[in-house]
């Protein structure tokens, strides 16, 4: 079973496109009917989300950790429970490809490090175009990137378990698992395959993450 974990705070606008890509990806016929399990996890939600996730086939896991590195690791822990061998994690703003599931499983490595395109840059005001120069100025969307994107990211369920998993962290905690990954010499794949089109919002839920560095990039600039 493939497990798909999904940290959400009060994304009622998103979180049904999110849900309904992961739909797709999960019937991918390169699958070969592998069962896929996804888990929502509504951290400290006070606006519609849930009320939006109920009318998918998904679990909801209500917590109110207000931690997206705590909401991560529920979510696994609940995959690893459920008996998943590969953990594959994004967020409520973000789209993946149909074949995000089948290209992660593809690259036959323990760890894959995705990257990401943007959606709507016009949508985030006056700063936006400068944020998408800065962005297209030095992100590096091929193979062998060094990105860490929670957004795309999978790693196999047993790798997870031994190294202990997503620490207790506000931000960067995607950051600091793959760091702890690659000190134990796994084999990562730091590949531009497995295809996730994700918010260019400039204020996100939580201080620091992608939404952070993209508006320090038009500050910068």
């Amino acid at each position: 079973m493939i497990g798909v974990c999904i940290p959400a705070h009060n994304e009622q606008n998103d979180i049904g496109l999110c849900l309904a890509a992961i739909a797709r990806a999960a019937s991918h016929p390169d699958l070969l009917d592998e069962r896929v399990k996804t888990v929502v996890v509504l951290d400290a939600c006070t606006d519609l989300t849930d009320q939006v996730v109920r009318a998918w086939p998904v679990t909801r896991l209500n917590k109110n950790y207000r931690n997206v590195g705590l909401a991560r690791a529920a979510g696994a822990r609940y995959l690893l429970a459920s008996g998943a061998r590969w953990l594959a994690f994004t967020d409520a703003d973000t789209v993946v490809s149909d074949a995000w599931l089948v290209h992660q499983l593809s690259l036959r490595a323990s760890v894959v490090c995705g990257t990401v395109s943007i959606a709507n840059w016009a949508c985030d005001g006056p700063h936006a175009a400068r944020a998408q120069a800065s962005f297209l100025a030095h992100y590096q969307d091929r193979d062998g990137h060094r990105h860490v994107h929670g957004a795309n990211l999978g790693m196999d369920a047993l790798v997870y378990q031994r190294l202990g998993g997503f620490d207790s962290l506000a931000c960067s905690e995607d950051q600091a698992l793959v760091d702890k990954l690659e000190r134990a010499g796994v084999t990562i794949a730091w590949t531009a395959l497995p295809r996730v089109v994700t918010s260019a919002r400039l204020y996100s839920r939580v201080e620091g993450g992608f939404a952070t560095a993209l508006r320090q990039a038009w500050v910068a600039d």
